[in-house]
């Protein structure tokens, strides 16, 4: 019972997890000095702080859910079977999304740009397969799929092991984090490794010069199935929500008072370069995105684990959600931008039928064909490959 629980608030959390990913890729192209792949000629300073504060823990969160739903996965698989579902799961997907999904979101940038073409013309430069931004060949917001595949070929070894009788001693020793506050260790390691490594390795999310973030967002998937592997973790978290949320709500409130006041490090540490009080001032960013983590996670189990489940049409039709709707989102923009509309009435209007338009696909062009289900990285059982459209009955 304790178990269906666990995966009933994990569902609703990430469900609310790509909400947040919709509602902040929807206010991208309304952010003051920050631009996007489609921009409108004025910002907003509500829907920039917005998006901010969004920006501090929903890959986080996603990363962490990550992590803790991979225990499920776990434990009725080898670590070879392991590989092979995520293989069609993950892989799949983003080579999919990189040749069919993408491709549109880098047309309207160009065009925005000034590029005359229509989208055959554009797509042949995809196929030169030059990176973006010089070339038009990316992943842009499949990142984390990409990055995702790579966590679970690297740490499939040590799922199997600690679902394996072998991991069960390990298991009873991390009860010893969840004794008071002791839950909060498991931040440590990357708050240490993002302070040492954020300054010379800033963010690329192109894997192959992530060196900052790379083992920064695998450190979240880490303790996401370390939580679910030993319970009492989760409990912790649990206990523990009101201090997670405490922490949060002060870190984000010393760390908008130094944004908006522009007090900057260099102004007040003039060796900032060199000296160790800088490690502790980075530090600021990994505990803040940590204490969101732990306080949604914490207040997810309490609140969400009484909720019926997520209704298996809209857990599985999530993944497929989070490959569409950026393209979706960055093709509505385009033409939302050049009217003269409020910022706030645009940003309702993109956020609005972004995730009708998104659900319509989904429902209309994913769901029904096992092929495409194949390609989004949906569940196909056999009846669907049988029969991959119902038949109306006539009367």
């Amino acid at each position: 019972m304790e178990t269906f629980k666990r995966q009933s608030y994990l569902d609703w959390l990430r469900v609310a997890a790509i909400a947040g990913v919709l509602l902040y890729h929807a206010a991208r192209p309304f952010m003051v000095d920050d631009p996007w792949h489609i921009n409108n000629a004025a910002g907003s300073e509500v829907l920039s702080e917005f998006a901010f504060w969004l920006s501090r823990f929903r890959m986080h969160l996603l990363f962490f859910i990550s992590g803790a739903v991979t225990w499920f996965m776990m434990r009725r698989r080898t670590a070879g079977q392991f590989v092979g579902l995520r293989l069609r799961r993950l892989f799949i997907p983003l080579a999919a999304g990189m040749f069919l999904i993408v491709p549109p979101q880098v047309y309207m940038e160009r065009v925005a740009q000034g590029f005359t073409g229509n989208f055959l013309d554009f797509y042949g430069s995809v196929l030169r397969f030059e990176p973006y931004p010089a070339g038009n060949f990316s992943w842009h917001h499949l990142w984390f799929i990409a990055y995702l595949f790579l966590y679970d070929l690297l740490l499939a070894p040590f799922f199997a092991w600690a679902v394996s009788p072998k991991g069960k001693a390990f298991a009873e020793k991390l009860r010893w984090l969840a004794k008071g506050y002791r839950v909060y260790w498991l931040i440590v390691p990357s708050v240490i490794w993002f302070s040492a490594m954020v300054l010379p390795y800033p963010s690329t999310n192109d894997l192959i010069h992530d060196y900052c973030y790379f083992l920064y967002w695998m450190l979240f998937v880490i303790a996401g199935f370390i939580c679910m592997m030993q319970p009492a973790l989760m409990e912790s978290l649990e206990r523990n929500r009101r201090v997670s949320l405490t922490m949060a709500f002060i870190l984000l409130l010393g760390i908008n008072y130094l944004r908006w006041n522009d007090i900057e490090l260099e102004n007040w540490l003039p060796d900032w370069q060199t000296n160790p009080v800088t490690y502790l001032y980075l530090a600021r960013w990994p505990l803040l995105s940590w204490m969101w983590v732990l306080a949604i996670t914490g207040y997810g189990k309490r609140y969400l684990s009484a909720l019926r489940p997520v209704p298996d049409y809209v857990n599985q039709s999530v993944y497929p959600f989070y490959i569409l709707h950026q393209t979706i989102i960055v093709i509505i923009a385009y033409y939302v931008v050049k009217t003269d509309d409020t910022i706030g009435m645009k940003y309702i209007f993109v956020t609005i039928t972004s995730l009708l338009a998104s659900v319509l696909i989904i429902h209309l062009f994913i769901r029904p064909f096992a092929w495409v289900r194949f390609l989004m990285g949906m569940k196909v059982t056999k009846r669907q490959v049988k029969e991959p459209v119902a038949q109306p009955q006539m009367s």
